[in-house]
This record gives structure tokens, sequence and C-alpha cells, in this order.
């Protein structure tokens, strides 16, 4: 059972629009770094910085290939989590514009 502490961390944590909405994102498929930093038009280090809270908080994983870091939701110990996610706007149209495939940072 998760502590009233543990689950005030993690909703902190998702109190900041711009991680809310990388959660989201990740909600909807796996992301490289480069597309997020696309989809909420901010900088590397800006989304490095998110990202590495996220992971701390137990919220995301990431997968290197070659020199390129995704980032996929581990939130299957968290259901209060996926309640929330099924509350928030869905980011598939956002997402419909960025494909990883098409991306030269990808390649």
């Amino acid at each position: 059972m998760i502590s009233i502490e543990e689950m005030a961390d993690v909703l902190k944590l998702l109190g900041d629009k711009n991680r809310l909405t990388i959660v989201g994102l990740l909600n909807e498929k796996e992301l490289c770094v480069c597309e997020i930093v696309e989809l909420l038009q901010t900088s590397q280090p800006n989304i490095s910085q998110h990202m590495r809270k996220l992971k701390d908080g137990g919220l995301v994983k990431e997968t290197k290939r070659g020199q390129w870091v995704y980032y996929s939701l581990t939130i299957q110990d968290k259901p209060y989590i996926a309640e929330i996610l099924n509350r928030i706007p869905s980011q598939k149209e956002k997402m419909q514009s960025t494909i990883c495939e098409e991306n030269e940072c990808c390649n």
C-alpha cells in the first residue's frame, strides 16, 4: 500500500503543466527526447530536467537506443495515475505531427 507521503510526492510531480503534458504524451506512446522537445516547443535541457524528476519519481523509464534516449511510462504500481490519465485531455492530436522516424534527430 502506498503511503500518503509517497502519493503526495507523485501528485506534486504532476502538478507541473509540462510534466503532466509529458505524462499524457507518454500515455499515448514511447517518445524520444527530441520528439518531446518538439511537441512542447522548449529546450532539450528543460525537458531533461523534467524527465529526470519523472524518472526519480518512478513514473517513467528510459531506454537507450544508440545515442538517443526513449521514455515510456511505468505506472503499473500506481493505478491512481492511470485514473488521472483517463481524465486529462487526449494528446493524440498533438502527436500526429511528430513521428520519430520522420525526425532526423533520431536516425
